[in-house]
C-alpha cells in the first residue's frame, strides 16, 4: 500500500498528447480552473487541442519519435511554462515507466500510477505472477527461454512448454500489445516458427523480444473492469465494459454493461479487479482486462495503467468524471466515492470513428476534412480532436472521434447509436461509419451473442451500400462546397461556423451520411 500524500494543489497541467484525449483533458482542467499547456508537433500547430489550451509549445517534427515520444522535450516544455503536473492521456508515453519516473525526479506530478506499478504491470509475465499469487485466475501459460543469436529457440524446451500449455495456443509479446508480437499456433509443428516470428516482431515494435505462450481460449469475450485507487489505499471498480468487437485485436465498439454478465459474475469479476489493483498499491485510473469463456469462467489478461479510450461509456452510466478524479487523486485527495456509492444506470455504447477505408483492407484515408457534421441530441456524446478544414495525415493513428450514446436499455442504445451514426457526415476522407452501422444492425449483436472473433464470422467481406455513382456525385459536390467555403460564402472562418455571418442554406443539411473516397 502506498503512503498517503499531503494535498498538493495543481495549478497548471501539461497535456502530453494530441487529438481527442488531449481535448478531453483540457476541458476537464478548464472546469476545475486549472491552467493548461498543450504540446504539439510542427504539423499540429493549429490542431484543436493547441487552440483550446492556454499555452501551446511546439516540441518537434511530425514523426512521434521526434515529438510526442520525446520525454526530454516534454519536460523542458513543462518547466518553461511553470507546470505542476503532466497528464499523459493514453498511448505515446502514458505507460512509460521511465517517463513517469523522470516527471517525479523533475518535481512534476505524473497524473497516473507510480513508475514501479507501470513496470510491474507492463511486463505481462510479471503481472501474471502477481495475479496468480493474489488468487486472480490467469490463462494457463509459460515463459520461453531466450533465443540464440540467430533468433532460434531451444526446440525441446519450447515444445515441452507448449505441450504443458495445450493447443491451440498463442505466442505473445511480454512487453507491448495491440496484436504485435502475437502468433496463433494450432499444432506442435508451428510452434518454433511462430516463436521466432513473434520475437522479431516484438523486438521491432517494443525494443524487447521476450515472448511467452498462452492457451488460446475459444471464442472468448473481452470484458474489462474500470478500477480507481488513491494514495490512502482505497480502491473501487466502476463496473465493466464489453470490448469483444475487435478487428485485428483492436477494439472498435465498446459497451456497458456487458450482456454476458449476471449480478453474481459481475460481483466476482469486480472483486478480482479490485484485488489485482490492491496487490500492487494502484493509484489513479486503470483497467483490469479479462477473457471470459463460453462457460462463464474468467481469466486475467492484463492491466492497463492509464485511462482507456472507451472511458466515456463508464462516465455515461455512472455519472462520474474520470479525468477530474484522476487530477484530484494526483493531488493527494481521497476518492470521491466508495464502492457502495457507485451505481451503473442504463446502457452505453461507444463507436470509434476512423479515417480508414473498410473496402481497402482498412487502409488509413488521408486528406483534408472538407465537411464535418457531427450528430447531436439526447444521450449522444462526441469526443473529437478534429474540426472541418483539419487534415488527416499519415503520422498518427487514424481515429478521429468517438461517438458514445446512453439510453435506458441496450436495445434503445443500439437504436440511438445507429441513428447517430447515420447523421455523422464526413467529406474529404473515407470513414468506417457505414461499417459500424452494419455491425450494430447484425442480429447476433442485438442478441448480445458476441466474442472476439465476431467480425471475422459476421462481416468477413463487407461492402459499402454506396456505389461508384454515389461517390462521383459526392466528390463533385464536395469540390464545389470546398470552393464556397474558401470564398467565405457559408460564414465559415478558420474551420468553425458562425463568425458573425449569416449561414446560407445548403444541401448538406438534408443529405444524411456520406463518404468520399478521394478526388483522383
Amino acid at each position: 500500500m502506498t503512503s498517503p500524500r499531503s494535498h498538493q494543489p495543481i495549478g497548471r497541467v501539461l497535456v502530453a498528447n494530441r487529438g481527442e484525449i488531449a481535448v478531453r483533458v483540457i476541458r476537464a482542467c478548464r472546469e476545475m480552473n486549472i491552467g493548461t499547456v498543450a504540446v504539439c508537433s510542427e504539423v499540429d500547430q493549429h490542431a484543436l487541442h493547441t487552440q483550446m489550451a492556454d499555452v501551446s509549445v511546439v516540441i518537434g517534427p511530425a514523426e512521434p519519435r521526434d515529438s510526442y515520444l520525446r520525454p526530454d522535450r516534454i519536460l523542458e516544455a513543462a518547466k518553461a511554462t511553470d507546470c505542476d503536473a503532466i497528464h499523459p492521456g493514453y498511448g505515446f508515453l502514458a505507460e512509460n515507466a521511465d517517463f513517469s519516473r523522470a516527471c517525479r525526479e523533475a518535481g512534476l506530478i505524473f497524473i497516473g500510477p507510480s513508475p514501479e506499478v507501470i513496470e510491474q504491470m507492463g511486463e505481462k509475465t510479471a503481472a501474471r505472477a502477481i495475479m496468480e499469487k493474489t488468487g486472480v485466475p490467469v490463462v494457463p501459460g509459460a515463459l520461453l527461454p531466450d533465443p540464440d543469436s540467430d533468433g532460434n529457440f531451444p526446440s525441446d524446451e519450447v515444445l515441452a512448454n507448449a505441450e504443458s500449455v495445450g493447443y491451440p495456443l498463442i505466442v505473445k509479446a511480454a512487453f507491448g500489445g495491440g496484436g504485435k508480437g502475437m502468433r496463433m499456433v494450432e499444432s506442435a509443428d508451428q510452434v518454433l516458427d511462430a516463436c521466432s516470428g513473434a520475437c522479431r516482431e516484438a523486438f521491432g515494435a517494443f525494443g524487447n523480444g521476450t515472448v511467452y505462450l498462452e492457451r488460446f481460449i475459444q471464442q472468448p469475450r473481452h470484458v474489462e473492469f474500470q478500477i480507481f485507487g488513491d494514495s490512502q489505499g482505497n480502491v473501487v471498480h466502476l463496473f465493466e465494459r464489453e470490448c469483444s468487437i475487435q478487428r485485428r485485436h483492436q477494439k472498435i465498439i465498446e459497451e456497458t454493461p456487458s450482456p454476458a454478465l449476471n449480478p453474481e459474475l459481475r460481483d466476482k469479476m469486480g472483486q478480482a479487479a479490485v484485488a489485482a489493483a490492491k496487490a500492487v498499491g494502484y493509484e489513479g485510473a486503470g483497467t483490469v482486462e479479462f477473457l471470459l469463456d463460453q462457460g462463464g469462467h474468467f481469466f486475467f489478461l492484463e492491466m492497463n495503467t492509464r485511462l482507456q479510450v472507451e472511458h466515456p461509456v463508464t462516465e455515461l452510466t455512472t455519472g462520474t468524471d474520470l479525468v477530474r478524479t484522476q487530477i484530484q487523486v494526483a493531488e493527494g485527495r481521497p476518492l470521491p466515492w466508495t464502492q457502495e456509492d457507485l451505481q451503473s444506470l442504463g446502457h452505453a455504447i461507444e463507436c470509434r470513428i476512423y479515417a480508414e477505408d473498410p473496402q481497402n483492407d482498412f487502409m488509413p484515408s488521408l486528406g483534408e476534412i472538407l465537411l464535418l457534421n457531427e450528430p447531436s441530441g439526447p444521450g449522444i456524446r462526441i469526443d473529437s480532436g478534429i474540426r472541418q478544414g483539419d487534415e488527416v495525415t499519415m503520422h498518427y493513428d487514424p481515429m478521429i472521434a468517438k461517438l458514445s450514446v446512453h439510453a435506458g436499455s441496450r436495445s434503445n442504445a443500439i437504436d440511438r447509436a445507429i441513428g447517430a451514426l447515420k447523421q455523422y457526415v464526413v467529406l474529404g476522407v473515407t470513414t468506417n461509419v457505414e461499417y459500424l452501422i452494419a455491425i450494430l444492425q447484425k442480429g447476433r449483436f442485438a442478441d448480445g451473442d458476441v466474442h472476439t472473433g465476431f467480425l471475422e464470422e459476421e462481416l468477413p467481406d463487407w461492402q459499402s451500400n454506396l456505389d461508384a455513382g454515389d461517390d462521383l456525385a459526392l466528390a463533385v459536390a464536395a469540390v464545389a462546397e470546398h470552393d464556397r467555403l474558401d470564398r467565405g460564402l457559408l460564414g465559415v472562418e478558420n474551420g468553425s461556423a458562425g463568425a458573425g455571418k449569416e449561414t446560407i442554406g445548403t444541401p448538406w443539411s438534408s443529405l444524411g451520411r456520406f463518404r468520399l473516397n478521394g478526388l483522383g
